[in-house]
């Protein structure tokens, strides 16, 4: 605290002794005592004072912190990625049924252009070959046997 070594006391102390006189030297030193020990109480009062309300502001920004970060897990939780699916699977299978009661549908989108050309009337109109004649069991046994052994062949 204060920067004082052994000789500038010893230099204090011979200035007391003889201003104060060795009479009422002990009353003051102990007077002196007194007073340092209620600046020093008074001191570690303020200090642990300011110490605790330094740890109460950091509880409030750590429950902050905690509050903020439990918040943003329970919206984790309720995030559901196949709603907006759900929704639009929903909304597909409604338009029909909306379109056929003669409901104007106002949020309907139109129809997606088909990625395939329509057929043209000459294609409908072409004839296709005629399908093979089915294959009969008699045929399909004769393709399947082994071919007949022929008799004095040599061995």
């Amino acid at each position: 605290m204060f920067d004082i070594g052994w000789g500038e006391l010893v230099v204090i102390g011979i200035v007391a002794l003889i201003a104060i006189g060795p009479k009422e030297l002990p009353t003051v030193l102990r007077t002196l005592g007194q007073y340092m020990g209620k600046v020093r109480r008074m001191a570690a009062e303020f200090q642990g004072q300011f110490q605790e309300a330094m740890r109460e502001a950091e509880m409030a920004e750590l429950k902050k912190q905690a509050e903020d970060l439990k918040n943003s897990v329970s919206e984790l939780t309720k995030f559901d990625p196949m709603a907006s699916t759900q929704k639009d699977i929903e909304r597909a299978f409604e338009m029909p049924e909306l379109e056929k009661a003669g409901e104007p549908v106002a949020d309907a989108a139109p129809p997606a252009p088909s990625p395939l050309p329509e057929p043209q009337q000459q294609e409908m109109n072409t004839v296709l070959p005629e399908p093979a004649s089915p294959v009969s069991e008699k045929d399909f046994a004769a393709a399947e046997a082994p071919p007949p052994k022929q008799a004095g062949g040599g061995g």
